[in-house]
């Protein structure tokens, strides 16, 4: 076998010692192919050159120079189908030498043109591939990005509460409750027409092909790496602009929680439907890119993709972890709730495209733990707000009896609570045998209600025992049940007309109207007790003498002062509800006008006449009726010119 092999080392050295001794290239190029037809083993001799003496020199294979020469000559010429082709022989005429270990000992100089030639032509292709990506690179279109037309009516609430606890009393208040509310805008920030974000592929569709034929050519030579450098590097940059269109920055904690919440919350604002913007539709264009470009390799799809993509969702983590762990305030709640479902709605789509075992688990493990994070938040939010209702004690009395703030803030901030059903009553269930949130903190509470509908319940009653103390700021009895019956009214009619009757029932409203009622009932007593006092035959007897003349003379101015200083008084008072102030008016009637005729049928003739009769019987029971009208309007009148003139 030994002498087999060194016998053809000889036929092998003779017939090199042949070719190198002719000059002229055509003569050699003719050598070669007759010294092939007669061994196919010489054929190898082509690949190689040596000169007379024993240096390399320039006898080389046809194909090899035609195509160095186009490699070395096209550098800077246009790209070209051509230049694929020829970057295809290089690789070929590389691999070919590689594969013999003969030719390669034979032909070191041709090994090192051959790597230089590719390398070149590697560079020339990184280049251009970098080139394509950037030219086609599709700018996600602002066009398809539009503001809701409906008002942010959840951080107009979250403004308003936290201008309330931070500011006592505060009276320049607006109702930001409407009958817009849905569980489908709260204004909850951006929308981006329509929940079909699956043509978010942000490359012209045309160039794919090409930069798939230079990743495979660049992946078969051995350059992934550069390739994958490359295509990560112009990608990130394209998903970072992305973020800054739709106003998400790259964020740190800290100055996270430096920042004022009008500000905060315009930020919160944009990254939540941007989650679902990136996720659904960036990510999974680009996922789809990376199979598109990388068909070679499983390992290049997933690294490229992981690569490119890891940083865009991380900045959207920071800033959901920022929120998370930051100061707890009521302002923040529905914020954090919307970040909650959004971040939860992505999670699925967020762990198929993060399928990889290391990396890929990581990116999913933070998702999730963030997630968890708004969760914990969300829930210590709304015990913040519910301790804040309770801990409310601000003494300033509203001037006229209306409906106090805390009542018009607790009740829009519970309506919107009810479109968070789902979303709260699953994070109560997470922590309610932990910390006991859940547990019923009134002896009211119904097993059978769900547990938000518990908490609200139970918000509600802390509410309603906070405007029991704050009535009893107010000196005067009667304005005490004018505010319980104003607020209550308000609570039952914020309960009513939304999604809350379905969570307290329609026997928790009837309970409140039969406590208006009752609050009613002692209204008249507190006001209108000393009035009609007035109007009673005590010490006035049939008689006409002068004692009982002068009695019933007495009778009258009192009533007269009694009734114009209740005119002046709860004039000025206000009662918002048309329909509640309306009852008021005819009970105050019932009682009061039956009694002022009977009395006047009885014992006026006896004044009227005398002299100065319209100084006593100032009023006709119609006159007072009509006063009665002016009540509750909040506008302060006087009757201090109205006199019926002597008959």
């Amino acid at each position: 076998m030994a002498a087999a092999t060194e016998g053809q080392d000889k036929v092998l050295a003779t017939a090199q010692r042949i070719v190198q001794s002719l000059h002229n290239t055509s003569d050699t190029d003719d050598m070669l192919l007759i010294l092939s037809s007669f061994d196919n083993r010489l054929s190898t001799l082509s690949s190689f050159v040596s000169s007379e003496d024993n240096t390399s020199t320039a006898v080389v294979d046809p194909r090899f120079a035609a195509v160095e020469h186009f490699i070395l000559n096209e550098a800077d010429s246009s790209f070209s189908d051509d230049y694929l082709t020829a970057v295809d022989e290089i690789i070929h005429l590389t691999e070919e030498i590689n594969l013999n270990p003969r030719a390669a000992d034979a032909g070191d100089d041709v090994m090192d043109r051959a790597e230089s030639a590719l390398q070149l032509a590697m560079a020339r292709l990184e280049d251009e591939f970098r080139h394509i990506l950037i030219r086609n690179t599709v700018a996600l279109d602002t066009e398809r990005l539009h503001r809701s037309s409906l008002s942010s009516s959840s951080a107009a609430i979250a403004i308003a509460a936290t201008e309330f606890f931070n500011d006592e009393g505060n009276e320049n208040i607006e109702d930001v409750s409407s009958g817009r509310y849905s569980h489908n805008g709260h204004g909850r920030g951006i929308s981006f027409g329509g929940d079909d974000m699956s043509s978010l592929d942000l490359i012209h569709p045309d160039a794919v092909i090409d930069l798939r034929e230079i990743a495979d050519r660049m992946i078969r030579s051995g350059y992934e790496k550069e390739c994958c450098q490359v295509y990560c590097s112009v990608r990130r940059d394209v998903l970072d602009e992305c973020l800054a269109i739709l106003g998400v920055e790259k964020l740190s904690i800290e100055e996270v929680q430096r920042m004022d919440w009008r500000s905060l919350d315009d930020k919160m604002r944009k990254w939540i439907p941007a989650v679902k913007l990136v996720v659904r539709g960036l990510l999974s264009g680009e996922k789809r890119l990376c199979d598109q470009i990388f068909t070679g390799s499983d390992l290049i799809k997933e690294v490229c993709f992981l690569e490119t993509s890891k940083g865009c969702v991380m900045q959207f983590l920071n800033f959901g972890e920022a929120v998370a762990v930051g100061r707890r305030s009521a302002e923040k709640l529905f914020r954090i709730l919307d970040m909650y479902d959004a971040l939860a709605a992505v999670l699925p789509d967020l762990q198929a495209l993060f399928m990889d075992e290391d990396a890929g688990d990581m990116v999913c493990s933070e998702a999730k733990g963030v997630l968890d994070a708004l969760g914990e938040a969300a829930i210590g939010t709304f015990v913040e707000f519910e301790n804040a209702v309770q801990g409310e004690a601000s003494r300033r009395p509203m001037q006229n009896g209306e409906i106090h703030p805390l009542t018009r803030y607790v009740m829009n901030y519970t309506k919107l609570l009810v479109d968070y059903s789902d979303t709260l009553n699953s994070l109560l269930e997470t922590v309610e045998d932990n910390s006991g949130f859940g547990k019923e903190k009134n002896d009211n509470l119904e097993t059978s209600m769900s547990l938000i509908a518990q908490r609200l319940l139970a918000l509600i009653t802390s509410l309603e025992s906070n405007l029991e103390e704050k009535s009893r700021i107010y000196e005067d009895g009667a304005m005490q049940y004018i505010f319980l019956m104003n607020n209550i009214l308000y609570v039952v009619q914020k309960v009513k007309d939304s999604e809350l009757r379905t969570a307290l029932g329609d026997n928790w409203i009837k309970k409140r109207r039969g406590l208006i009622r009752q609050h009613a009932t002692h209204y008249l007593r507190a006001a209108w007790t000393k009035v009609l006092s007035c109007l009673k035959d005590e010490g006035i007897g049939g008689s006409s003498s002068s004692a009982a003349k002068v009695a019933l003379k007495e009778r009258f101015k009192n009533f007269n002062i009694c009734f114009e200083d209740i005119y002046r008084i709860q004039t000025a008072w206000k009662v918002p509800d048309p329909q509640l102030r309306e009852e008021l008016r005819i009970s105050i009637s019932e009682k009061v006008i039956p009694a002022y005729r009977s009395f006047l049928g009885r014992f006026g003739s006896q004044l009227e006449s005398g002299r100065h009769a319209g100084k006593y019987i100032k009023y006709s029971p119609e006159d007072l009726e009509n006063y009665l009208l002016d009540l509750f309007e909040g506008t302060p009148l006087i009757l201090h010119h109205m006199r019926r003139k002597s008959t």
